[in-house]
């Protein structure tokens, strides 16, 4: 509401009307006045008082047919009338209470009665704009929770959930620094895919991978690994970064058993196409330097390490339906495992013969 107020009167009789404007203006309040119901609607329209003083009858429109339009008028349908009549005029009264009028005044208007009808509608105003301020405010928030609902819903179809919920928290950017951090590490890749996509049409390979990468990532989420990349067929997965977890190594080998009875039970169906495909995953554990990586318009969260190397040469190691763990990572779950040791395993990249164990099942 302004301040002062802006009061608009209006009233066919000339004399009325600078009655009410003298005796207004000496108590501080803005006037303006208008002559007819025609004229008070655009004059409304164009100055949305704070309050209007409005007489019955008028020539052209009256008052009641004005208050109908005004009431109708989004901009203007909670600004204070004050329906102005003479004594006799009960029924005119009644109508323009029922038409929207909050409140009336008869003519002569004593001044004590025009001050303390002023001075109440005002304040009903104050409440009012009051409420709607509140209401525009509940409503941009409700509007920005919404965006950023849509932006976290986008976020996640390109990022590992975990990576973007720090992307979106206050302090995201600082969790994204590099740092480093002990972490498991399991990589996955499909057997028998690069015979598949020769013999295949490309829709049919991006038909398998997509429900392949659907099922796998689904089982990730729900141990809370990070899904650091896609490789064609492979599926990179981290756990204790972003989010720390203490049995990491653990997670990384529940996950690992469920990924290959989850791809065992998609190969039947496979099969029944004449697709031949079974997966093969190494796990590692070890140290890595994590963080942002790319440039300003294209940024990944990734890991670095010689651990990240390891988990891929595992990986390539495992055979169908095998599960590849380093030695550090079964001393981590050998109590909850069947394993049968490799033996060591001279893996390319590294120098020295790497030992390495069997995940036969999960206890």
């Amino acid at each position: 509401m302004r301040n002062p107020p802006l009061i608009l009167a209006v009233d066919d009789v000339a004399e009325n009307l600078e009655i009410v404007r003298m005796r207004l203006e000496a108590l501080g309040y803005g006037v303006q006045t208008a002559a007819d119901g025609e004229e008070a609607i655009a004059k409304a329209r164009e100055l949305s008082p704070d309050l209007i003083l409005l007489d019955i009858m008028m020539p052209k429109l009256d008052g009641i047919a004005a208050l109908k339009i005004l009431k109708q008028d989004q901009a203007l349908r909670f600004v204070p009338v004050v329906l102005l009549t003479a004594k006799a005029d009960r029924s005119d009264v009644i109508a323009g209470l029922e038409a929207g009028g909050d409140d009336y005044l008869t003519k002569p208007i004593d001044h004590a009665s025009l001050t303390a009808r002023v001075r109440s509608m005002l304040r009903i105003k104050a409440l009012n704009d009051e409420l709607d301020a509140i209401n525009r405010s509940l409503e941009d928030r409700v509007a920005q929770q919404v965006a950023e609902i849509e932006r976290m819903s986008r976020l996640r179809r390109f990022l590992a959930p975990q990576i973007a919920d720090v992307v979106a928290s206050s302090d995201g950017q600082e969790l994204l620094q590099s740092h480093r951090r002990e972490i498991s590490v399991l990589f996955c890749d499909l057997r028998g895919f690069t015979a598949f996509t020769e013999t295949n049409e490309p829709e049919e390979v991006m038909g398998v991978l997509s429900e392949y990468h659907r099922e796998m990532c689904a089982l990730i989420d729900r141990y809370e690994g990070t899904i650091e990349g896609f490789a064609g067929d492979g599926i990179i997965a981290l756990f204790n970064d972003p989010v720390p977890c203490v049995d990491h190594a653990e997670r990384a080998v529940r996950v690992a058993a469920d990924m290959r009875n989850r791809v065992g039970e998609l190969a039947i169906g496979w099969s029944k196409r004449g697709l031949e495909l079974g997966c093969g995953i190494g796990i590692a554990l070890g140290y890595a330097t994590l963080g942002t990586i790319g440039f300003e318009r294209r940024l990944e969260y990734s890991a670095i390490g010689s651990v990240m190397n390891l988990a891929s040469r595992l990986c390539d190691e495992a055979k169908a339906g095998q599960i590849v763990m380093s030695r550090r990572v079964f001393s981590e779950v050998e109590r909850m495992v069947e394993a049968a040791e490799l033996g060591a395993l001279q893996l390319k990249g590294f120098s020295r013969p790497v030992p390495a164990y069997e995940l036969i099942a999960v206890r």
